[in-house]
């Protein structure tokens, strides 16, 4: 038998067998289509979870200090203002620690390095860091040391809290500087810092003149470059060799390195880059020590969710506004009625203006030999003039701040401005 075209065996011998009806395959390929689905979803899921896990493990709660500030809990500071967070970040010097031997001689002490309040308001549209001196001198309450002693309450320099009782004494001193009530807190030491910026692929600074500090083992040329680990924490410690060698330049260093460090973790290259996310969340994980309130992935992520999308012109870096301290002028004491002003404005969640020390700052008198004290709110110069009696409203650039007195507050009360910077700021320090 032959079929039309002349081949015998019809189509069984032109083409063997006769093909499964189209429904039975592609129900077959339906099921192993489905199996690799599930295989997929489930290896996401448990890689997923891998991930979570790991850096949900990475962060260190610092229990010691809950229980701490939990015994002075009825003398701390009210929650004035409702869903605005202050959050308290530390910068350890402690030389304990992987990584950390190597920037000397470890004597089972710590000092905080750098102290920032960083004020987030309720409307999450701005985000205000304010820097605290180290040689600040203040009251420091009765704290509880590492060896279980407690030390007297004394007036002393801010950072020999953190020496004297960790991270509960700094903030049981903060509260009492400023009256404002900290939320959450956290401690970054050296190591930490270098992981973080590393994981970002490094940050951008620019330097006026060129930098050649043998303390710090720093050496960089003028001009704008991109700095990692080592030579970025070399730039925000050293003092001697950048410009007057004081410590308000160094704020002022440390201000403007954030700012940058902001402003790379907000683009596009590692916010959506899983291959730079990553790492950027394992190094901020392991690097820090926080309350119980942040000690998850979730907090954080709940931290950083509020934050990601301010605009870096919003987000301002001031230093607490002070001076020379009469008794010492090595060390600092609070400039009144600036400081107290900005305490108040930060307690109240209310709004107030930054602006380049060029526009607002003044010569301030008193200045202790080569430092520049520009860090003062506008209202310097014609706060200097007053007496005594001065009343707490500043005056001269920084509007007047009538908003305590019931009645008085008008729409078009001015916002008072302080001297700093914001994180869309780029210029040559």
């Amino acid at each position: 038998m032959t079929d039309s075209a002349g081949i015998p065996g019809g189509t069984d011998a032109a083409g063997g067998t006769e093909k499964p009806p189209s429904g039975r395959r592609r129900r077959r390929l339906l099921r192993w289509a489905g199996l690799g689905t599930g295989v997929l979803v489930v290896a996401g899921t448990a890689a997923g979870w891998w991930v979570y896990s790991k850096l949900d493990g990475n962060i260190a709660e610092d229990t010691s200090a809950a229980a701490e500030l939990r015994r002075y809990d009825k003398e701390r500071p009210a929650h004035l203002a409702g869903g605005a967070r202050n959050i308290l970040l530390i910068g350890s010097d402690s030389r304990t620690g992987k990584g950390n031997a190597r920037y000397g001689q470890d004597k089972g002490t710590q000092r905080s390095d750098t102290t920032i309040l960083l004020h987030l308001p309720a409307d999450r549209k701005s985000a205000t860091a304010v820097s605290i001196p180290r040689d600040l001198m203040t009251e420091i309450p009765a704290c509880l040391k590492q060896d279980g002693s407690r030390t007297s309450e004394q007036f002393a320099q801010f950072n020999w809290a953190f020496e004297w009782g960790g991270t509960a004494c700094t903030v049981r001193t903060v509260e009492a500087l400023t009256g404002i009530r900290v939320d959450h807190h956290m401690v970054l030491d050296f190591s930490g810092f270098k992981k973080m910026v590393d994981a970002v692929g490094g940050v951008e600074v620019c330097l006026r003149q060129p930098v050649s500090d043998t303390e710090a083992k720093l050496k960089l040329p003028a001009g704008r470059q991109t700095l990692r680990g080592e030579q970025a924490l070399g730039f925000v410690r050293a003092r001697h060799s950048l410009g007057n060698g004081s410590d308000t330049e160094r704020m002022a260093r440390q201000q403007a390195f954030l700012g940058s460090l902001v402003k790379k973790v907000q683009s596009n290259g590692v916010l959506l880059n899983p291959a730079r996310l990553y790492p950027l969340l394992d190094a901020a994980t392991s690097s820090v020590t926080t309350d119980p309130g942040l000690s998850s992935l979730r907090g954080l992520y709940e931290l950083v969710r509020g934050v990601r999308d301010i605009p870096t012109d919003q987000i301002k870096f001031l230093t607490v506004p002070r001076r020379p301290y009469a008794a010492n002028l090595n060390r600092d004491e609070l400039r009144e009625p600036d400081a107290s002003q900005l305490f108040r404005r930060l307690r109240a969640d209310e709004p107030l203006a930054i602006s380049p020390p060029e526009a607002t700052a003044t010569p301030a008198p008193a200045s202790r030999p080569g430092e520049d004290r520009g860090e003062a709110s506008a209202a310097d110069d014609e706060a200097d003039d007053k007496a005594d009696g001065a009343t707490d409203s500043a005056t001269d650039g920084t509007g007047s701040d009538t908003g305590d007195v019931p009645g008085t507050a008008e729409p078009s009360t001015p916002v008072p401005t302080f001297t700093g910077t914001t994180a869309g700021v780029a210029d040559c320090r």
